[in-house]
């Protein structure tokens, strides 16, 4: 499954399926510029990136 990377906020959000390659359900990534923003799969995450609150149940970002 594929994410994207918040590279400002190192926070991870869930990418919307069929939908453009930025785009997420949280919204929260909407107003981030496309450069700070990353398209990665869940077995490369950083260790370190916090998962968004609103896309992942078990998350603490936003």
């Amino acid at each position: 499954m594929d994410h994207i990377l918040n590279e400002v906020t190192n926070t991870v959000h869930k990418r919307t399926p069929g939908a453009s390659a930025v785009e997420t359900p949280c919204g929260v990534t909407y107003n981030v510029a496309d450069e700070h923003l990353r398209r990665v799969s869940s077995d490369s995450l950083v260790t370190t990136a916090t998962k968004c609150g609103r896309c992942f149940d078990d998350g603490g970002g936003y």
